[in-house]
């Protein structure tokens, strides 16, 4: 099993983490406000930890369970700490009317981390085209993007544990179409569906 590091102790963070827990992984939970982490890992159980805003977090891999705006400085912040880490965004940033997203180029928040990561940092994007709704009640496929191939395997390992299945997409690169298919899960909840208890995924068909 891994060991899991959240920097915030929001609604995704008590989501994952509470599959986190049940998969049997370890789990360590950051936040500014220590007592809202205090109360996470209270709450989440299974022996979860809460860790010192700043410090070196004691999971192998860290998810940067925050809203988009704040995982880019929030890395910077942290620094060296999370050298040798493997760093899983799972932001969406999303422009103000839900239907594109807030920065206009050919990038990703996750590639925008990894420019200003430590050295020995693989970063990934994953988790963000999912409802929270459906990751605490359903099995939805997790589609998730990074460079580094035994990361990858970690990764892949961690998204399992959860009872889910993870689904490579390729190179960091990829995380910016991650992004864009955040946005059409949006659409897809307040159009064609209707609703968000939905989630993208993929059939496999064989002659």
């Amino acid at each position: 099993m891994s060991s899991i590091t959240f920097i915030g102790a929001g609604n995704m963070a008590r989501t994952i983490g509470t599959r986190a827990v049940a998969g049997g992984n370890t789990v360590e939970i950051m936040a500014r406000d220590q007592s809202k982490a205090d109360d996470l890992a209270k709450a989440l159980g299974g022996g979860a930890t809460t860790g010192e805003w700043g410090a070196v977090p004691a999971g192998d891999i860290v998810i940067t369970a925050l809203l988009y705006a704040g995982v880019v400085p929030t890395v910077a912040e942290y620094g060296d700490a999370l050298a040798g880490k493997i760093i899983i965004d799972i932001s969406n940033p999303f422009n103000a009317t839900f239907d594109g997203l807030a920065h206009s180029e050919e990038t990703s928040i996750a590639q925008e981390v990894a420019k200003i990561a430590p050295a020995g940092v693989s970063v990934f994007k994953a988790f963000n085209t999912i409802f929270r709704g459906v990751l605490e009640k359903g099995r939805p496929d997790v589609f998730f993007a990074g460079d580094n191939p035994q990361a990858k395997a970690d990764v892949a390992a961690f998204i399992e544990s959860l009872g889910l299945r993870p689904l490579d997409v390729g190179g960091l690169k990829m995380a910016h179409w991650l992004e864009g298919a955040g946005v059409l899960t949006v659409g897809l909840a307040g159009n064609g569906i209707g609703h968000g208890n939905f989630a993208l995924g993929v059939d496999e068909f064989t002659d």
